[in-house]
């Protein structure tokens, strides 16, 4: 059964800006701690941000200040905002719950062009 689905991504130029969407159930959504990963080619998937039930965020030094994850409980879904984005961003980003992950999605691929 599909628990997450992941929208958004796109062709960008550097410096510019995505919007990134995750729809989970609401069976995960509202009892965990909800991240955003990605994996970049010959790069190991790594946790970019994550954001608890009571609000409070957590970002990767690689995207600090640059990117803002945020929830909306009444919908059951988190965003990634993406701004002045990098080339080294481009990946495959996922969402998934945090510490321990569930199914993964398809992701949504995201490419920088210098």
């Amino acid at each position: 059964q599909v628990q997450l689905v992941e929208s958004g991504g796109g062709l960008v130029q550097a410096g510019g800006s995505l919007r990134l969407s995750c729809a989970a159930s609401r069976s995960i959504f509202g009892s965990n701690v909800m991240g955003w990963y990605r994996q970049a080619p010959g790069k190991q998937r790594e946790l970019v941000a994550f954001i608890t039930r009571s609000f409070s965020t957590n970002y990767a030094d690689s995207v600090k200040g640059r990117f803002t994850i945020s929830r909306d409980n009444a919908k059951s879904t988190v965003y990634l905002q993406m701004n002045s984005l990098k080339p080294e961003d481009t990946a495959v980003y996922y969402c998934n719950t945090v510490p321990r992950v569930v199914d993964w999605g398809q992701g949504t691929q995201v490419t920088v062009s210098s």
